[in-house]
């Protein structure tokens, strides 16, 4: 797939279900383990907070978070593999952080598998801070479960 240049006309925007056969696209190619159809449409009818960073007619990325008491969970955040090192993940987190200013949480919360050192390196970057370990949180294939890190970020 080409990289499209995204110098112009990024945009976000709520993630509603017409988006998400290309969502679907981007969550197939970027995990071995994706969100199904099912996963997304659950979150949105609850009301999660979702969104997604547009160029033109194209996702480069999205997130999708709750609102606790005080918190933010980010429970699923994905930038497009053929957009990954642009900074792009940072314009979201900015994005979820404002967000949750708003909602008036005081930190966001997240999950993130071990074995996914490069969001780990994300996050670490952008102010997360690991505060723990949930073992065999993720499905890894066959029978097989692999641990989350728990990161938080003051806001």
């Amino acid at each position: 797939m080409q990289q499209q240049d995204v110098s112009t006309e990024v945009r976000l925007e709520p993630l509603f279900a017409d988006r998400l056969d290309q969502v679907l696209l981007v969550e197939q190619r970027a995990y071995d383990h994706p969100w199904s159809r099912t996963n997304f449409l659950d979150v949105l009818h609850s009301g999660y907070h979702a969104q997604i960073l547009m160029a033109n007619d194209t996702v480069l990325g999205y997130f999708v978070a709750m609102k606790g008491v005080d918190e933010v969970h980010l429970l699923n955040i994905t930038v497009a593999p053929e957009h990954q090192g642009q900074g792009l993940a940072h314009t979201l987190l900015d994005a979820l952080a404002l967000w949750g200013r708003y909602q008036r949480a005081q930190w966001v919360w997240l999950e993130v598998r071990v074995g996914n050192q490069r969001a780990m390196r994300v996050y670490e970057a952008y102010g997360f801070r690991r505060m723990g370990q949930r073992k065999d949180y993720y499905p890894a294939g066959g029978n097989l479960r692999e641990d989350a890190l728990v990161m938080s970020f003051r806001l």
